[in-house]
């Protein structure tokens, strides 16, 4: 069953240009490692609630963009060995450092309920 490796965060709007030029360079990585596609979404119209919203989930400054970014791997096995494997992988220890707090950075793996393609 198709497996969703989910991140929500918090990026600095003037590291937009890092923040893609380091997702593509994590890309072939990641595919490498049995991912089907990665998908990164700056945000553009993420509107501010009253109880919460992405900017209180990330502690977004006001110089700060909130990106939603997803993974998608053919199943949880390939993704947690995936993972497993990324932390040896020598690719992985020369990539620059993160152009974002990582701290306030959130993920999680989801399995699909309901795809309407």
């Amino acid at each position: 069953m198709t497996y969703y490796s989910g991140f929500l965060l918090a990026v600095p709007t003037a590291n937009k240009q890092a923040y893609i030029d380091h997702a593509k360079m994590a890309a072939p990585m990641f595919k490498r490692l049995g991912a089907i596609r990665l998908i990164e979404n700056w945000g553009v119209d993420v509107p501010r609630g009253k109880v919460t919203d992405f900017y209180m989930a990330t502690q977004a400054k006001d110089d700060e963009t909130v990106v939603f970014s997803w993974i998608e791997w053919p199943d949880r096995v390939t993704a947690d060995a995936a993972y497993a494997k990324m932390m040896d992988d020598p690719e992985m220890q020369k990539m620059p450092e993160m152009p974002f707090d990582g701290m306030r950075m959130m993920w999680g793996g989801f399995e699909p309920v309901v795809d309407e393609s």
